[in-house]
């Protein structure tokens, strides 16, 4: 059994067998069986354990030229997706259409780059946020559909010089793309001011069921003007909020502050309703949850899609 060596003998992190050669090691510590592999031509002293140590691995190795997208690219600009899509091993990657696609094992290649816009993130180049949005059309699937292009957007129009608007710009600049119907559907529902992808989720829920469209993080005020709430989705017409309590607002004091605002709501004839992950996710919750909506919103569930 070979003797492991010291931690000093290598970099901290990936490198090229190369580099290590060229700085006076010898070949045959490069070769150590202690080593990952995480792609050919790179070794690392512990095998990747994340989506960035996987970048930094495959860069060392990739072209200069190259960018990462679509999925990849989505993970690293901090878009949800999916889990079955975080845990995706295989990287995405772009070249120029003059260029020869990159096949590699580990590697998804793509060709195009040269109609993009390109983004450094994390020390990588990656695709830009509007251009990897609108890339996504491509990977629509059993593991990616419309609620996941809306959570996607949702999370980062804030972030875009014309909010949903560059994306739209992005989408009409491209030519015959794939995707594009799903990607105008999901565009058409994307709202500014969400902040979590589960209140994005129970929004589209009630969407597709038909109900009358709320304000995203609506403010409610007392009587006075003052600031009472702010709900997540806000029904101002019916005095109806729906608030989403996620893991943050699970501990004790937090779900005390909310009880003390919903019960001052309650006093100026508003209602609040919580909406749990449970009540989106499985059937007969969620049709629970929309009938006690309809019953508070006033909405004849005849000409509502609740199933």
């Amino acid at each position: 059994m070979p003797r492991p060596l010291p931690r000093t003998a290598f970099p901290a992190g990936p490198f090229r067998p190369a580099d290590l050669v060229a700085a006076g090691h010898p070949v045959a510590r490069t070769r150590h069986p202690s080593l990952a592999r995480p792609t050919r031509g790179v070794r690392s002293p512990a095998w990747p354990s994340d989506l960035q140590d996987r970048v930094a691995a495959f860069t060392l190795a990739l072209p200069a030229d190259v960018a990462f997208s679509h999925r990849t690219a989505a993970l690293l600009h901090g878009m949800p997706m999916p889990r079955s899509v975080e845990r995706d091993p295989v990287l995405d990657i772009m070249r120029r259409s003059d260029r020869t696609r990159i096949r590699r094992a580990g590697c998804r290649g793509h060709r195009g780059l040269e109609r993009r816009a390109v983004d450094e993130v994390s020390g990588v180049r990656v695709v830009g946020l509007a251009d990897t949005w609108c890339d996504l059309g491509e990977c629509v699937g059993p593991t990616l559909g419309r609620d996941d292009l809306v959570v996607a957007a949702d999370s980062v129009v804030g972030r875009l010089e014309a909010g949903a608007g560059s994306l739209r710009q992005v989408l009409d600049g491209r030519c015959r793309p794939r995707g594009r119907r799903v990607l105008l559907d999901a565009l058409s529902l994307v709202r500014p001011g969400v902040r979590s992808p589960m209140e994005t989720r129970a929004r589209l829920m009630f969407h597709d069921a038909g109900f009358p469209e709320p304000e995203v993080n609506g403010v409610v005020r007392d009587a006075a003007g003052g600031w009472l709430l702010e709900g997540d989705l806000v029904w101002r017409d019916q005095q109806v909020v729906g608030e989403y309590q996620g893991e943050d607002h699970a501990d004790r004091r937090r779900r005390s502050t909310d009880a003390q605002r919903a019960g001052l709501a309650s006093d100026l004839g508003w209602t609040v309703l919580e909406l749990f992950a449970e009540d989106v996710w499985r059937s007969p919750r969620r049709r629970l949850t929309l009938l006690r909506f309809a019953r508070e919103l006033g909405l004849e569930t005849s000409g509502l899609r609740i199933g």
